[in-house]
């Protein structure tokens, strides 16, 4: 039977739970399936090296901060990241390059029978489909972006150069815990013996959980904020299209001067958890020099395609989004806000059913006219429920059944001095962008 690209997604989409989609019930408990999976694809996973990252929020930025480095000192870099934005091969690319459609079709016909039998989710089939690919490639490194958590995710089944857990703060509670302690546990899960591990920001709730996994693993942990500071930091995105850092390695008379276009305040964060895993890279003997890094950071949008990170979309008005979903990731979002000087604010918005909706929308500025919406996906919380929550927290404005109204009426009210801010789930920014 004949195969088209079209028909291999319609397969993965409809066939199998997708997390992303429907929530908690695509959520495996174990890794069992995708070790059936891989072993049964000739273990494509274990022909490749790589670098493992987890965490709250950031990792995103992370794995594309390294990917677009180690595309700079030559390397040949595969890049696995989740969710998608516009296309689901946004989320396997190799040196910047979106995985062939020709290659997903391949992978899907030739395995159905495997499928059939085993019934994977949405997302275990997609990490087969990278690693397969990744390891047909003959790859030098995979930046590998765990999908949610880290013990049980399916990405949890390399053996990596190095572990990066960026942050720790509240996402998927009902999944992965309710305290920062049990949500630590779980991320500090792609610790593995003998692999040295980075975490990004040191929290004095979860710090004891790192330390005690790293020993128990015999391996050397380093936090990273204890490694490299930034001295100076200026990021003038309404003249310029990057932010520069200036940053101070402890210890040592080093110092970094990184130009980046991740705009977004909290990327400072994930600057120095960048360069503290690159360090780490170059101490385990990887030629990537203080060149490859500069380069690395300035062209990380060109590099490797990154969208939705505090991305301008329009200038008059000023138009920005951004796919921050969860607590600690709107906080720095509105946090930022606070910096821009405007008429009127606008704020496009739309979230999924499973977030701590009281809490986010306590975070909302109160002095915004809201679009609310419902993104355009079976997980998304209907419009009027969200009107009816942010009523509540004394938030004003209308609900529209789709992002693409919501906006269009932002857009017809909005003047050229206004400030338009869209966001509170990936897939409104997807809509978008």
């Amino acid at each position: 039977m004949s195969m088209t690209y079209q028909n291999a997604l319609d397969y993965m989409y409809k066939c199998l739970p997708m997390y992303h989609r429907i929530g908690p019930a695509a959520y495996k408990t174990d890794r069992d399936n995708i070790l059936i999976l891989l072993e049964k694809l000739g273990n494509p996973h274990l022909k490749f090296k790589s670098i493992h990252i987890a965490g709250t929020n950031g990792k995103g930025s992370v794995s594309h901060l390294l990917a677009s480095v180690l595309h700079e000192a030559k390397l040949k870099t595969a890049l696995f990241t989740s969710p998608h934005l516009k296309d689901f091969r946004e989320r396997i690319k190799i040196n910047g390059k979106k995985i062939p459609k020709s290659n997903v079709k391949k992978f899907i016909k030739t395995n159905t029978t495997i499928f059939q039998k085993l019934k994977p989710s949405f997302f275990e089939m997609t990490v087969a489909l990278a690693f397969n690919y990744f390891a047909e490639q003959n790859v030098d490194i995979a930046v590998v972006e765990a999908g949610l958590g880290g013990r049980l995710d399916s990405t949890n089944v390399i053996t990596p150069e190095l572990s990066v857990i960026t942050n720790i703060s509240y996402d998927h509670q009902h999944l992965l815990g309710n305290t920062l302690q049990k949500i630590a546990i779980e991320k500090a899960g792609i610790i593995k013996d003998y692999i040295p591990a980075i975490i990004g920001e040191t929290n004095k709730d979860t710090k004891h959980i790192f330390e005690e996994k790293a020993k128990n693993a015999h391996t050397q942990l380093l936090f990273a904020d204890n490694v490299f500071k930034i001295k100076n930091y200026s990021n003038n995105f309404l003249r310029f299209n990057f932010a520069h850092f200036e940053i101070d390695e402890i210890n040592s008379d080093r110092t970094f001067n990184l130009d980046c276009p991740l705009l977004g305040l909290y990327q400072k964060k994930n600057v120095v958890t960048a360069l503290c895993a690159l360090k780490k890279l170059i101490a385990l003997g990887y030629n990537i020099n203080t060149f490859n890094i500069e380069n690395g950071f300035k062209n990380v949008l060109k590099n490797t395609k990154l969208m939705g990170r505090w991305q301008i979309i329009k200038r008059k008005p000023l138009t920005i989004c951004d796919t921050a979903h969860n607590v600690a990731g709107i906080n720095e979002v509105t946090q930022q806000l606070r910096t821009i000087s405007y008429n009127k604010l606008h704020i496009v918005f739309g979230c999924v059913e499973d977030k701590d909706l009281k809490e986010v929308l306590a975070l909302l500025p109160r002095n915004a006219k809201y679009y609310f919406c419902k993104p355009n996906i079976p997980r998304g919380l209907d419009e009027l429920t969200l009107l009816k929550a942010a009523h509540k927290v004394k938030l004003k404005g209308n609900a529209y059944v789709s992002v693409a109204e919501a906006f269009q009426s932002c857009l017809n009210n909005a003047n050229t001095d206004d400030l338009i801010f869209i966001g509170g789930s990936t897939f409104v920014v997807a809509e978008i962008v």
